[in-house]
């Protein structure tokens, strides 16, 4: 049975299915269980965008490990981004002196990470690894390195699996690209 109005009326294709999105994420979960071997870490998850990504990929690292939030907020309601504001990172036990892995559902420009991973370093973190769920390399512009990633993706607006438009969409099990006409046109992400 079909309901007008459904999320689904909006997605234009599937680019990943959830059988894809779980056989990577515990693909990058072994790289990162490799990377971190013996070492103590933070995870560091970008909020609301990287909730569900994060949280499936701590579950798959069978290491001792701190999970912590940030809250980076740059669009707003809208899809053209502005001013970025972090909340809720704070230097404690959980940052200062600390290995970190900063997790985000997306890398579309790169300022939002890059710009979190600078208050890390002020925060006083002793080394910041990057892990995205999705790498959209063709909108970067600001030089940063990925050191794990699940997915390239192309230059589309994308949505599910924790990746919004304007708050809708984020339960989809799936990673899908908005139908032509859905009030948004390949709008970065930062």
């Amino acid at each position: 049975m079909r309901i007008e109005g459904s999320l689904h009326d909006e997605i234009d294709r599937v680019l990943f299915s959830e059988d894809e999105i779980l056989r990577e994420i515990q693909r990058v979960a072994g790289e990162i269980t490799r990377a971190y071997s013996g070492l103590e870490f933070t995870v560091v998850s970008v909020l609301k965008g990287s909730c569900i990504f994060a949280a499936d990929l701590v579950r798959k690292i069978p290491l001792p490990l701190s999970l912590s939030f940030v809250s980076a907020e740059s669009y707003h309601a809208g899809t053209v981004a502005g001013a970025l504001s972090l909340r809720w990172l704070h230097a404690d036990e959980e940052i200062c002196g600390r290995h970190v892995l900063l997790v985000d559902d997306i890398v579309d420009s790169g300022s939002t990470l890059s710009a979190i991973r600078d208050e890390l370093v002020r925060l006083g973190a002793f080394e910041i690894r990057t892990c995205v769920f999705l790498d959209k390399p063709a909108r970067r512009k600001v030089a940063l390195t990925i050191d794990f990633r699940c997915f390239e993706v192309e230059d589309v607006f994308v949505v599910g699996y924790g990746l919004d438009h304007a708050g809708r969409h984020r339960n989809l099990p799936f990673v899908a690209s908005l139908r032509s006409g859905t009030s948004v046109a390949a709008a970065p992400r930062e």
